[in-house]
Order: structure tokens, then sequence, then C-alpha cells
């Protein structure tokens, strides 16, 4: 077992972190003590981290904790990205200080992205998503990783891709799966656990050729492909204008009447980058209903 203290550039809200992690069934999130556990695969092997908030907002301290040392810098490097502690946000803020969005920037303030725990369930969970209402959408990736997945130290696991690609669609279909979503999770995980789709080695290819590669596989659209590049990949400036509540949410900044076009977006949206995930990140924020609790 290992402990390491770990300080971050202010400001940073990890409530609003666990307040978003808790949006997704899956996660063993404690909001009382502020921690939560991040289940990570290194190397093929399942292990369990507890990523625990010492400090506050202006004075961010993390401890987290492993149960090995065997891969503890690899996970160090894998939990700092996923929480976003290898960018200040304040450096972020300040590009949106002359922008349209200061205001929004300034209520949210220290809002991180945080990323799913790995490529794999990341993409998976997008498929599954796919045109259903959120609720829904958790309860059937819950069903999926409890009937296929498994759980170490009171954390889920995903099912493996090679687990997962020797499902039937009729398993599947008995957890309320429509046939076609089905497939898709099967044909990727074959993909996948054949060595035709390598997900590490694609996440560190450039946004174009990641979009490229995905949207050829079966049940992947370029919404699914740039989830993968955001929540997934981690990458700085996508702004997915096909997504309708990054439409929404800017038909509210502006007072539209209607939701903005393609060509609009394109032109409020210019000036934000090369941060337009924060940005996408914090419209979203802006429609959404936020805890009263500080």
């Amino acid at each position: 077992m290992w402990t390491e203290k770990l300080s971050v550039q202010a400001p940073y809200n990890f409530e609003l972190v666990l307040e978003r992690l808790l949006l997704d069934p899956l996660h063993a999130v404690d909001e009382e003590n502020k921690t939560v556990k991040v289940p990570l695969t290194i190397e093929g092997n399942p292990l369990v981290f507890t990523v625990k908030s010492m400090g506050s907002t202006e004075d961010p301290l993390f401890e987290i904790q492993g149960e090995t040392t065997e891969f503890k810098d690899l996970a160090l490097q894998r939990i700092k990205k996923i929480f976003h502690w290898h960018q200040p946000l304040h450096t972020i803020a300040s590009h949106f200080e002359g922008s349209d969005l200061k205001e929004i920037f300034a209520e949210h303030r220290g809002t991180a992205i945080v990323l799913d725990f790995d490529y794999y369930s990341c993409l998976v969970k997008c498929i599954i998503h796919q045109q259903l209402n959120l609720a829904f959408a958790h309860t059937l990736t819950e069903r999926f990783v409890h009937a296929f997945g498994f759980q170490k130290d009171g954390v889920w696991f995903y099912p493996a891709p090679e687990t997962a690609a020797t499902l039937t669609v009729e398993q599947l279909r008995e957890l309320q799966f429509s046939t076609r979503k089905a497939e898709y999770v099967i044909g990727l995980s074959g993909l996948i656990a054949d060595g035709s789709l390598n997900l590490e080695e694609l996440a560190q290819k450039p946004d174009e050729e990641i979009i490229n590669t995905l949207i050829k596989i079966r049940g992947i659209g370029k919404w699914t492909a740039e989830n993968f590049l955001l929540f997934g990949a981690g990458r700085p400036n996508l702004f997915p204008k096909a997504d309708i509540g990054i439409q929404n949410a800017l038909k509210q900044l502006y007072g539209l009447d209607a939701k903005p076009n393609q060509d609009e977006m394109e032109s409020y949206s210019k000036s934000w980058a090369p941060f337009l995930s924060y940005a996408s990140l914090y419209l979203w924020r802006s429609i959404e209903k936020r805890s009263e609790k500080k």
C-alpha cells in the first residue's frame, strides 16, 4: 500500500467533480469524505486507487492511495490526466476573460473536465448512450457492467473487450439493448480483442485521424468519435457543433429565437480556441441544474 499527496494549482473545485461523477451509478463516490475510487487496468492488471480531497477550491490538495507500488508512476500519470491536474485551470479561465463566456467561467469557477477511466469503457458507454435519455442510458450501462464485468474492492470494472466480444446479441437483448446497439458493442469489442483496433495507440494520433478511424467502425458516428476525443483522450480543443446541449446553451447565452446553425456556432467559438473543450464544458454546465451544496 502506498499514499502520495499532491498539490494542484487553484482554482480546482473537487466537489463539482464528485457531483458530476455521481451522475453515473457505476462510480464509487463518497461525497461526505470527498473521495472517489478509480478503477484502472494497467498492463492487464485491474487495480483500484482512492483519490481524496484534503484541501479546498482555493488550496487544492489531494491524497492518492494505491495497493501496489509496481505501477505507481503509471497510475499517477493516468490519474493526473483523468482529473486534469496537469494544466492549471486559471490559465484556461484567463483565456476567456475577455470573451462572451466570461460570466459563465466566473460562475462555474474551478470546474475541471474529468475523463472516463479508460478508453474502452468510454467508447462502450458512448455507444450505449446513443439516442437514449440519460437516466435509462446509465441504467443500461450499469446492467451491462453488472452482468459481464466484475467487482474489486467495491468498485466495478467494465468487462474486458475479450469478454464482451464473446457475447451474443440475445444476451444483451435480455438487458433491453436494441439489436443494433448489441451488435455495435460486440463488434467494437471484437476489433479490439483481435488486435485490429488498438485504442492506446489510436489515442496518441491527431484528432482528425482518430475521428476518421473511429467513424469507419459500425455504430460509431462523429458524435461518438468527438466524445472519445474529449472524454477519453482528453483533447483540449473540441467543440461538438452537433451537440444539442451546446446549441441550447448558446441559444440561451445570446438570447436567440432558435438554436444556432453550424456557421453561427463557428463564428461564436472562433476566439475560444485552443480551449474549445472547456468552452463546451462550461456551456453544458450553464444549462445544467447545479447542486446548491457548497
